[in-house]
C-alpha cells in the first residue's frame, strides 16, 4: 500500500488501450506515490511497456484518466508533461561530446544563458558519476557510461517523474548489477518519482519500493518487494517472482479458522487462514514453498519442528549456495532447496538420502 502521508503524483484510472482488437491494456487502475521507485514488472507483451508510454504521452489510451500530479493529461503532449524518458537503447548522438548529449534538452531553452547551461550540465554529470566527462566524446564511453549520461540527459530537464524502459538490459551481468545499486542510490538523492519497466524479476526486487505484476495488460497484484516474494495471490505471481515449489495438497477447515493440510512429502500440519491468499475451501490445492524456507540436514544436525525425508536427484553448485533437487518421500516431483556452503558443511552427493526440515509458516497454500 501506499504512504497516505505522501502525496500521489501519478493517478491512473480505468485505463484502457486497444489496438483495433487487441487489448493491450485492461483497466488499469493505480496510485503512484512521489518521491517512489516504483517497477512494472511481467513478461514480454504483458502491457508494461505501452502502460509507460502512455504516462508518457508517447500512446493516447482508447480510455480511462492519466492524472500527473493531480491534472488530467488528456489532450497533453508528450513535451508538455512533467516526465522524462530513458529508453533501452539510450539513444546517444555518437556525434557529439558528453556534455552536448547531456545539454540537448536545453538548447531551446531561450531563458538560459550559456553559463546557465554549463552549470545545469555539470551538475548532472555530477549526479551520475562523471564528472569531468563533458569534453570527452560519446563514441569513446563504455556501455555503463552511455547509461549514466542517457541519465543525465533526463534529469537536466528536472522531471517531476523518469521513466526508465528497461535501461539495463543491454549491459553484460556484472555491469547491470553494479548500475541497479547506483540507480537505487541515484533515485534516493534526486527524490524524484522513478518508473522502472524490466522483466527481470531480481532487478525489480532489488530496485523497488513497489512493483506491479502485469500479465496480458492487467494488474496481478500490487505490492512490496518483500510482499510479493513471501505472499504472492496466485500461483501464477509465485511461479514468475523466484522460484516455488509447489506440492499438491488436501485441504481442511480447522477450529478457529484455522487450516488443516496434508501435504504430499511433507505430512499433517496446520496454517493461519493468512497465509492461503485466494478463496480457500476444503478440497485439493496447492501448497509453495520457497527453496530457502527447506534446510537440508546433514549427518549430526539436528532441527526443531517438522521433518520430512527425501533423496537427493540432482544438483548445482554455485560457490557460495548449493540448489539441491530432493523427491521427498511420498512426493512425485523434486522440490528445490537452496543450501549456503558455509565452511566445513558437507556438499550432499546425488542419489543421498536427506532429511528436510521445513516451517509451516513459511506455506502459502492456492485451493484449485
Amino acid at each position: 500500500m501506499t504512504d497516505p502521508n505522501r502525496r500521489q503524483i501519478i493517478s491512473l484510472r480505468d485505463v484502457q488501450k486497444h489496438y483495433g482488437s487487441y487489448h493491450a491494456l485492461r483497466g488499469i487502475t493505480m496510485d503512484i506515490a512521489e518521491g517512489e521507485f516504483f517497477s512494472l514488472l511481467g513478461p514480454s507483451g504483458c502491457g508494461k511497456t505501452t502502460l509507460l508510454r502512455t504516462i508518457a504521452g508517447f500512446e493516447d489510451v482508447s480510455s480511462g484518466h492519466v492524472l500527473l500530479d493531480g491534472r488530467d493529461m488528456e489532450g497533453v503532449p508528450a513535451n508538455k508533461r512533467p516526465t522524462n524518458m530513458v529508453f533501452q537503447s539510450y539513444a546517444i548522438f555518437p556525434h557529439l561530446s558528453v556534455a552536448q548529449n547531456v545539454g540537448f534538452g536545453l538548447r531551446k531553452r531561450s531563458d538560459l544563458d550559456k553559463s546557465a547551461k554549463s552549470a545545469l550540465i555539470a551538475e548532472a554529470l555530477g549526479m551520475v558519476g562523471l564528472d569531468g566527462y563533458g569534453d570527452r566524446s560519446a563514441q569513446a564511453l563504455s556501455g555503463g557510461q552511455r547509461q549514466r549520461v542517457a541519465l543525465a540527459r533526463a534529469l537536466i530537464l528536472k522531471p517531476k517523474v523518469l521513466l526508465l524502459d528497461e535501461p539495463l538490459s543491454a549491459l553484460d551481468k556484472k555491469l547491470r548489477e553494479q548500475m541497479q545499486t547506483e540507480l537505487r542510490r541515484l533515485q534516493r538523492h534526486v527524490g524524484i518519482t522513478f518508473i522502472l519497466v524490466t522483466h527481470d524479476q531480481e532487478e525489480a526486487l532489488i530496485m523497488s519500493d513497489r512493483i506491479a505484476v502485469m500479465f496480458e495488460g492487467q494488474i496481478a497484484q500490487l505490492a512490496s518487494p518483500q510482499e510479493l516474494y513471501r505472499r504472492p495471490v496466485t500461483q501464477q505471481v509465485a511461479n514468475f517472482i523466484g522460484v516455488m515449489n509447489f506440492l499438491p495438497v488436501e485441504i481442511s477447515m480447522g477450529q478457529g479458522g484455522s487450516i488443516d493440510l496434508d501435504i504430499a512429502g511433507l505430512g499433517r500440519t496446520t496454517i493461519d487462514s493468512a497465509q492461503c491468499p485466494g478463496a480457500i475451501r476444503p478440497g485439493l490445492g496447492q501448497a509453495g514453498l520457497r527453496p530457502e524456507t527447506m534446510t537440508l540436514l546433514v549427518d549430526g544436525e539436528d532441527a526443531d519442528g517438522h521433518l520430512a525425508e527425501g533423496q537427493v536427484e540432482e544438483l548445482a553448485y554455485y560457490g557460495d549456495m548449493t540448489y539441491y533437487d530432493v523427491l521427498l518421500d511420498g512426493a512425485t516431483v523434486p522440490v528445490t532447496i537452496s543450501m549456503k556452503n558455509l565452511t566445513g558443511r558437507q556438499v550432499l552427493d546425488r542419489g543421498a538420502r536427506a532429511r528436510v526440515a521445513w516451517d509451516p509458516r513459511a506455506l502459502v497454500v492456492f485451493a484449485e
